[in-house]
């Protein structure tokens, strides 16, 4: 059988900036022949995502993530439909999602590490099972939950970084869901901004690259900022935690900033910053949503049920063809995105 799939050409080092030409798209011949336990996939979507950047070096820098192989096909956040089965859990028909599927068209998998997905949950939108209704959508829910401490009522302001990335574009809107009264997104264009507000519901939003963060913080959150939910990291992060208030929380959930230097994760904030924490008792925690997993079938239920509804609006970028897997990539890293940035395979 024939098939298409992108391996990793070369690694771009560890303070190196991705390009396109790290990877590489090969024609494969495999037999379709199955044995016990496998089924035979047809990739529907792939997902690109900030973390990837780490699985590009030789050492990951984190325990729970391996580094991809020269040579080896990549692998990440994929759905698809089963063509074949020799699997008890799987049927011909079927849609499957899985963290570890491989970037080829087609694809012979295990059935036990495959996850069945039902297309009604997202009004048959298969890509949100990578997104809003997927890791992405419980990495924001769960974490402005675990790590925001909001409370119905309370008058709190919530900011996002890399508000109108995948994450954060959901974070922003449960944010406002659960009950805080002013929800601030920063982003790094005007055609992004605008998206916030008038299509998601964000109070206010900050173009970093063209505004004064500090000054426009200070307009858009008059009362300060209590909960922080950080995607981005370095010069951003720091002027929003300046105006944190007194028992605020940040909701560390990516650092996107720093994925091309070689600093450990999460980096080591300035003395300074480190002081305000200090004195004004705010929390810093690390969220890993793979610490949370008991949690994610009730979680999916509620974000279905926000989609459907269109209490949450999902925002996409989707660029057709394996082909142009490492352009998707790396147009995601530099901020080309608008919500999740998805890769259609096939139909």
């Amino acid at each position: 059988m024939q098939a298409q799939r992108v391996v990793l050409n070369a690694r771009p080092g560890r303070n190196g900036e991705p390009v396109p030409e790290n990877f590489r798209l090969e024609e494969i011949t495999f037999s379709p022949d199955l044995t016990d336990g496998d089924v035979l996939v047809r990739t529907v979507y792939l997902s690109v995502d900030p973390y990837m950047r780490c699985r590009m070096n030789e050492d990951t820098g984190a325990e729970y993530l391996t580094p991809w192989q020269l040579s080896e096909c990549v692998d990440g956040g994929g759905v698809g439909v089963v063509e074949t089965s020799r699997c008890s859990s799987c049927s011909e028909g079927d849609v499957v999602t899985s963290f570890n599927w491989p970037w080829q068209t087609h694809a012979v998998m295990k059935g036990s590490g495959l996850q069945r997905v039902d297309p009604r949950l997202v009004d048959g939108h298969l890509s949100y099972f990578l997104g809003a209704v997927g890791i992405t959508g419980l990495t924001a829910l769960l974490g402005v939950r675990e790590k925001g401490h909001i409370t119905k009522g309370a008058n709190q302001t919530m900011v996002v970084s890399g508000a109108a990335g995948a994450c954060g574009s959901l974070a922003g809107q449960i944010g406002r869901l659960d009950g805080c009264t002013r929800v601030v997104g920063i982003c790094g264009s005007d055609e992004k901004s605008k998206a916030l507000v008038e299509d998601l519901g964000f109070s206010a939003s900050i173009n970093y690259r063209h505004e004064d963060m500090s000054a426009r913080l200070k307009e858009s959150c008059p009362d300060g900022v209590d909960v922080y939910f950080d995607n981005v990291g370095g010069a951003v992060s720091d002027a929003v935690i300046e105006q944190m208030n007194i028992g605020g929380h940040v909701i560390l959930c990516g650092q996107i900033s720093q994925y091309n230097k070689d600093v450990p994760y999460p980096p080591p904030l300035s003395e300074k910053m480190q002081e305000i924490l200090r004195s004004r008792d705010i929390t810093r925690e690390r969220f890993m949503v793979l610490s949370y997993m008991s949690k994610a079938e009730a979680a999916a239920c509620e974000l279905s049920q926000w989609v459907k509804s269109a209490q949450i609006k999902v925002l996409e970028t989707v660029v057709n063809g394996i082909e142009n897997m490492g352009v998707a990539f790396c147009s995601m890293m530099k901020g080309g995105n608008l919500g999740k940035q998805i890769v259609k395979i096939s139909e």
